[in-house]
């Protein structure tokens, strides 16, 4: 077994994900690994809130609906190119995650996740019958018209070195967090919030911190959906099983750490594909199955993927390879070689 910590094992990681267009000439499986890049990337978003923080989100639909929105329509409306709106969809991401959470931080739990479901639904009936705005239930179509400046390439390579740049970018962020005071005070948080404000740590503070970063990304993320896509509705980019979805990405692979939304990505996106293949008169039974396997990971792995693997390989070390020699128990284990 691997050990992810080891930096050779990244390289050569890293250097397949540059190269894997060149290998795999695949709609479908480019389209699939687009996919993974992209989840994976909303993903650890929501896992500096969640998985950091303990704020667990299940409305980031929010910020991801309104990526998609503030973009397209900037560029259908005012011909603005996606490449500057994606800065502008990103802030207001990031606004409107402020906003939400100075009301909602003040709950606990359960509370709070029931509060962020409450928000999302709110927004997804306002761009429903805000018909003159976002085109109603109708949803957004964006002309094909390929073109650097547009964001809109016919080759899906394109689409996946710009969404691997996401996902590194992302990664790059959740490593700074996780390795800065930031991190240290959203862990302290999410552990025992009423200790850490003891401790004199601003919690409002670092929460906000949390989710405008969390917010600001997802809302980038949409942007690139809505480019890819070149076609979404309310329905599809505001439905609360794509938060749900988001949330078991990163709950599956390790909250709280930096690899554990990539894992879960690798792990749900292939899987929901093959299950929306496999089971095509049945639309929900994907979602059924995602709350089985909530349900499992839960109650026997509740800190995911991520952490077990880590703990094959140090099994696989501490190992003790033990003999008998004249009726004494010998340790090699425990001699080195000189």
């Amino acid at each position: 077994m691997i050990n992810i910590k080891n930096n050779s094992f990244l390289i050569v990681l890293g250097i397949l994900a540059c190269i894997l267009p060149l290998i795999i000439d695949s709609k479908f499986y480019l389209n699939t690994f687009i996919l993974i890049l992209l989840f994976a990337t909303i993903a650890s978003a929501w896992n500096i809130l969640g998985g950091y923080g303990g704020q667990l989100s299940l409305g980031h639909t929010i910020f991801f609906g309104i990526g998609a929105y503030t973009s397209s329509l900037l560029y259908l409306n005012v011909g603005l190119s996606p490449w500057i709106g994606i800065f502008i969809a990103g802030a207001l991401a990031i606004i409107v995650g402020i906003f939400i959470g100075w009301p909602t931080f003040r709950l606990k739990g359960t509370y709070f996740s029931l509060a962020t479901i409450a928000f999302a639904e709110v927004i997804r009936h306002l761009t429903l019958y805000w018909r003159d705005l976002t085109n109603g239930s109708m949803g957004i179509n964006i002309r094909f018209e390929p073109g650097v400046s547009n964001l809109i390439f016919r080759e899906y390579s394109s689409y996946y070195y710009i969404a691997l740049a996401l996902f590194l970018i992302s990664l790059a962020i959740v490593y700074f967090v996780d390795r800065t005071r930031v991190g240290y005070y959203l862990k302290a948080i999410r552990e025992n919030e009423d200790s850490a404000e003891t401790l004199g740590i601003n919690v409002t503070k670092y929460k906000m911190i949390a989710m405008a970063l969390s917010a600001g990304l997802t809302g980038v993320a949409g942007v690139l959906y809505a480019q890819f896509m070149l076609f979404f509705e309310p329905e599809s980019v505001f439905n609360l099983n794509f938060s749900i979805e988001i949330a078991l990405i990163a709950i599956v692979g390790g909250m709280g750490t930096i690899y554990g939304p990539l894992l879960g990505a690798v792990i749900i996106i292939p899987l929901n594909e093959i299950l929306r293949s496999s089971f095509p008169a049945f639309s929900g039974m994907n979602y059924f199955l995602y709350g089985i396997a909530l349900i499992l990971i839960v109650s026997f792995m509740p800190n995911g993927l991520l952490p077990l693997l880590k703990k094959i390989p140090e099994k696989f070390k501490g190992r003790k390879r033990l003999d008998v020699k004249g009726g004494e128990v010998v340790d090699y284990s425990s001699k080195r070689s000189r």
